[in-house]
C-alpha cells in the first residue's frame, strides 16, 4: 500500500502540494483521509492561489500553481500539513489499482510502441535482471 509521510515526503515542496491535491481531489475509496478532510484541504489551497470559489465540478477542482510565489507554496504546505495534523494524520496511505491508459497514442508514436513492445515483451520469463560481474557484463 503506496504512503506518504507528510513531514518528510521526500519530494520538493512544490511536487508535494500538487501530490496530495491530486489525492484530495481523486476518486479514491481507500485512502486514511475522510473527504470533509479531502474537499477542506483542496478549498483552503484554492483560497491561497485564486479569488474566486473553488469549482465544484471534480475536472476543474486542480491547483494551479503556476502563478503563485514562494510564499504561496509555503502556505499550502503549512495548510496541507495542520489541517491533516489536526486529523491525527501523519501518513497518508491509499491503495489503488494500476488503471488503463485515458489516451490513445498518436499514429505517429504507433511503430515506437510496437518496437518497443517487442523488445521487452508484456510477459517477460524472467522479473530481475541477471545478476551481473563486477566487471559489468551479465553472468549468463
Amino acid at each position: 500500500m503506496p504512503q506518504l509521510d507528510v513531514h518528510n515526503p521526500g519530494m520538493p515542496d512544490l511536487q508535494f502540494v500538487l501530490f496530495v491535491s491530486a489525492l484530495c481531489t481523486s476518486n479514491l475509496e481507500s485512502i486514511n483521509v475522510p473527504q470533509d478532510l479531502r474537499a477542506r484541504i483542496f478549498d483552503r489551497c484554492w483560497a491561497l492561489i485564486n479569488t474566486d470559489t473553488p469549482p465544484v465540478d471534480p475536472k476543474q477542482r486542480v491547483l494551479d500553481l503556476r502563478q503563485g510565489t514562494e510564499l504561496t507554496l509555503e502556505a499550502c504546505v503549512s495548510t496541507i500539513r495542520s489541517l491533516l495534523a489536526e486529523a491525527g494524520i501523519t501518513k497518508l496511505m491509499w491503495d489503488h489499482p494500476v488503471s488503463n491508459p485515458t489516451r490513445d497514442s498518436s499514429a505517429a508514436a504507433q511503430p515506437l510502441i510496437d518496437r518497443l513492445g517487442q523488445l521487452y515483451p508484456a510477459d517477460p520469463d524472467i522479473v530481475d535482471p541477471p545478476p551481473s560481474r563486477s566487471d559489468g557484463r551479465s553472468t549468463r
